[in-house]
């Protein structure tokens, strides 16, 4: 968790081949699991959110644990972020328009 901006960038860059500027959100979270940082690009900057948790850690999703990286939906994260394990709840059936 030493990286800062330019670390960062550099690994979206060259480990994940992918463009900071994207509008994605990259989350990066410490082998003890309770520091996150989340970088993003905010039309002209890099912005960097960074949260130490001081008790407890960060759930990993099970299904993509040998991923070097993973993809989540923004309801995912949310859930990440507060604690909530989003594995054993249910989502409700909703209408879908063609």
């Amino acid at each position: 968790m030493r990286k800062g901006f330019n670390g960062l960038h550099g690994l979206v860059l060259n480990a994940m081949d992918m463009d900071v500027r994207c509008g994605d959100l990259f989350v990066f979270v410490s082998k003890d699991r309770n520091k996150a940082k989340i970088l993003y690009w905010d039309t002209d900057g890099l912005v960097l959110f960074y949260k130490r948790l001081e008790k407890g850690t960060f759930k990993r999703p099970t299904a993509r644990l040998d991923a070097p990286n993973s993809e989540l939906t923004k309801e995912e994260l949310f859930m990440i972020l507060r604690g909530i394990d989003f594995e054993k709840t249910k989502k409700r059936m909703r209408y879908l328009p063609h």
